[in-house]
This record gives C-alpha cells, sequence and structure tokens, in this order.
C-alpha cells in the first residue's frame, strides 16, 4: 500500500464510525488498485491497460479530475432549481456529455452531493446506488430537439443516507480544490469528503 493511499485510510478512520462506510468504499478502492498493479505488472499486455486508464480522464483536463495516485472519496453534481426535483424525484443525477468517463469511476455506496448553482448551496449527504454509467434513463432530462437523448447522459442512481440542512457557499467552498475562478473540481478526494461530511448536521423534527 503506498503513501498516499496510507493517509487516505488514515483519514477516514480517524474521522470515527460515522465514515464507517467511506472507510469501506476506501479499502475495496485500494484492492482494485493493487490488483490492477499487478495484473500490469505481471501481464505482457501492461501497454494496453495503461491505455485503458488514460481513457479515464480524455474527457476532461486534468485540472478537473483528481491526480491519478488519489483515491476517489466524494463526487458533487450539479443542478438548478429546475433541476433538482427531477434528479431527487428520479433518484438519479446526471451531467453533461463530457463528465461521461469521470462519473464511470464511482462505484455503489460513494458518498455524494448536490450542488445547486442557482440558490449557491450544497445538498447531502446522498450515495450511489449503482457504478456510474452513460443513459442509466435516456428519458431524465430529455433534451426537447432529441427525443429519447438526456441533456445530462452521465448518471448514476442514487438514496439519501442522511437528510441534512444545506451548506451555503462560504462554508464549504474552502474545502473544495477550485480552478479558473470560482470553479470547482466535482471529484473528491477522501480528505476532502471527510470534511465535507462532518459540516453538514441533520435535519431536525419540524
Amino acid at each position: 500500500m503506498n503513501g498516499d493511499v496510507k493517509r487516505a485510510v488514515g483519514e477516514a478512520k480517524r474521522s470515527g464510525n460515522e465514515k464507517q462506510s467511506l472507510l469501506n468504499h476506501v479499502k475495496g478502492a485500494v484492492e482494485q488498485k493493487q490488483n490492477s498493479a499487478n495484473a500490469s505488472h505481471n501481464s505482457n499486455t501492461s501497454q494496453q491497460t495503461t491505455n485503458s486508464v488514460d481513457k479515464r480522464f480524455k474527457s476532461l483536463p486534468p485540472t478537473e479530475t483528481l491526480p491519478r495516485n488519489e483515491i476517489l472519496g466524494g463526487y458533487i453534481f450539479v443542478c438548478n432549481n429546475d433541476t433538482m426535483q427531477e434528479d431527487l424525484k428520479r433518484q438519479l443525477f446526471g451531467l453533461p456529455q463530457r463528465y461521461r468517463d469521470s462519473v464511470r469511476s464511482i462505484q455503489p455506496g460513494l458518498p455524494l452531493f448536490l450542488y445547486n448553482y442557482t440558490t449557491h448551496q450544497l445538498h447531502g449527504i446522498y450515495e450511489a446506488t449503482s457504478f456510474g454509467g452513460s443513459n442509466i434513463d435516456p428519458t431524465a432530462w430529455e433534451d426537447k430537439k432529441s427525443r429519447g437523448e438526456s441533456r445530462f447522459p452521465a448518471q448514476v442512481r442514487i438514496r439519501v443516507r442522511k437528510l441534512c440542512e444545506a451548506l451555503e457557499e462560504d462554508s464549504f467552498r474552502p474545502i473544495l480544490h477550485h480552478y479558473d475562478g470560482p470553479k470547482f473540481r466535482l471529484q473528491l478526494s477522501v480528505p476532502e469528503t471527510i470534511q465535507l461530511l462532518d459540516l453538514f448536521t441533520e435535519k431536525g423534527p419540524h
């Protein structure tokens, strides 16, 4: 286990029982990395393996993706007031086509968050119930100009892990990795995810 992975697991362990699900995800990702590394080392098709890894990052520039040696700890999806209710009603999150390969790295159990750029609030805590994919439901956010095609085909099925109060922008933005001014990376590292989870407080009865 390399140093970066050890630190990721250590961060999750130190954060307590509430983050056990994230820790389990990290351990699974570590095992996948090790298996992939072993297969690449022992196989005479290691060049093909390298090429397939590179494809994961082809649709987004490096500034918008995690460094390759970092474990994916969480993911932020984006909506506005018009699309948020459809997201939650369908229990499906989606992003534009350019995020397809990035979203495919999502596995069941990964913590997810929903940023509403109309209100500038971050909502959570959600988790993936499927692997990230393409056009899981092509009728969601249907393109009026192209029937049967979604405007946001990079999709994952979700559920509410814990219903919490929304976070205001000034509380969560310092945690995120920014590029090109106010834009922030949607892929989250394990430490970033833990910090976000710690900010959310469960909604009380009204």
